[in-house]
C-alpha cells in the first residue's frame, strides 16, 4: 500500500472562548479545504475545546483532506502537559459520519488519536509547547504562537523534533 505524504499548513492563529487556537490544513495535494467545508469545521472548535484549567489557554487543529472525507481534530493543551482531544470526521461513515458528504461534520465514534499524516503536526506542536512553555522561566505564549509547523510535506518520520540533546 503506498500513499502519497499530504502538504500541511499553517492556516491562521485565532482567539477562540478566550483560547488561542492554532489552526493547521492538510491536503494530499496543494489544494485549498473548501472555503464552506472550513467554515462547518471552524464552527464545531469552541465546542471541542478542553475546559479551562491553569494551563496557558492555547490549542491547535487540524483540518486534514484526506482521501476518504474530512478530518477536525482539536487538540487543546491541559494540565500543564497534556494534551485533551477530540475530534469530528465528515463523509466517512466508518467512523461515525451521518453520510459521505466531507462538509457533514460529527463527532468521531472510535476513540482514535490521528492519522500518522495528522501526527506530524502533533509531534511539532508537542516540541513547541516544550521549548516555549515548559522549558522557560516563564511561558512564552508569544513565542509558541509564533512557532509554527512550515509549509510541506507532513508525518515524515524523519522530521527533528527541535528539541537540544
Amino acid at each position: 500500500m503506498s500513499y502519497r505524504t499530504p502538504i500541511a499548513w499553517h492556516a491562521g492563529t485565532d482567539v477562540i472562548d478566550g483560547r488561542a487556537v492554532k489552526r493547521y490544513h492538510i491536503a494530499r495535494d496543494a489544494t485549498p479545504i473548501r472555503p464552506d467545508w472550513e467554515a462547518s469545521a471552524n464552527a464545531l472548535i469552541a465546542d471541542m475545546l478542553a475546559p479551562p484549567d491553569e494551563t496557558p489557554p492555547a490549542a491547535f487543529t487540524v483540518l486534514f483532506r484526506s482521501g476518504a472525507g474530512l478530518h477536525l481534530n482539536v487538540y487543546s493543551w491541559y494540565w500543564d502537559n497534556v494534551i485533551y482531544g477530540k475530534f469530528a470526521t465528515g463523509g466517512v461513515p466508518f467512523l461515525g459520519s451521518p453520510d459521505e458528504d466531507p462538509g457533514n461534520l460529527a463527532p468521531v465514534q472510535p476513540p482514535v488519536l490521528g492519522c500518522v499524516y495528522e501526527l506530524g503536526v502533533v509531534v511539532h506542536e508537542r516540541s513547541a509547547w516544550i521549548r516555549h512553555v515548559l522549558m522557560t522561566e516563564k511561558p512564552d505564549m508569544d513565542a509558541y504562537l509564533a512557532d509554527v509547523l512550515p509549509t510541506g510535506p507532513v508525518g515524515l518520520p524523519d522530521v527533528p523534533s527541535g528539541l537540544p540533546l
